[in-house]
């Protein structure tokens, strides 16, 4: 879900025109900080019976579907590009 939610909100290559500004990984933004990351619960029910699969990529799909359905809630409009920042939404 923080992977999704970083995606999402920040995650974008830097450039500038056609013209690769990141240098290097610090140059690339992501969620860095927990005051960047909503309080999130999670439950994993056991069902033994069943084989051994990943839990948490499953959630990264309905994750960013979520943040985005989030924003046209709130705002009565829909964002077809990522990231989902400020000026993207003001520029909308």
């Amino acid at each position: 879900m923080l992977q999704a939610s970083s995606w999402v909100l920040k995650e974008e290559v830097p450039t500038t025109g056609s013209q690769l500004t990141a240098e290097s990984w610090k140059d690339y933004p992501i969620l860095l900080s927990f005051a960047e990351i909503p309080e999130i619960s999670v439950a994993v029910i056991s069902q033994p019976e069943c084989p051994s699969k990943g839990v948490g990529e499953a959630s990264l799909g309905p994750t960013a579907g979520a943040i985005a359905n989030a924003v046209t809630r709130a705002l009565g409009i829909r964002m077809r590009d990522l990231p989902l920042t400020r000026d993207r939404i003001i520029n909308q």
